[in-house]
């Protein structure tokens, strides 16, 4: 039991050293001017119909911002992240 406690202390000391690293590269691309860029997502609309039915119309594309970070920073999301999940439901 004492070695998974060891493991878990482990883990979260990489954690944070990872996040810490990419804080700093972030901030250093911001001093740049390239810690930010676009993607375009896909919006859809989801309208309650009658009978328990769902009715999804498209929206339209939008052009949101997003950080070149491993982590989401300073409210936006990761890139990486915003490139795979391009679809936006409201």
């Amino acid at each position: 039991m004492k070695w998974l406690a060891r493991v878990a202390q482990v883990l979260i000391a990489l954690l944070a050293l990872v996040y810490a690293g990419d804080w700093a590269v972030m901030h250093v691309r911001l001093s740049h001017g390239s810690a930010y860029r676009t993607v375009e997502v896909n919006q859809f609309l989801a309208s309650q119909l009658k009978g328990s039915k769902v009715e999804y119309d498209w929206t339209g594309t939008v052009q949101e911002q997003c950080s070149r970070s491993i982590f989401p920073h300073a409210g936006s999301p990761a890139c990486w992240w915003l490139e795979r999940h391009k679809t936006e439901w409201q």
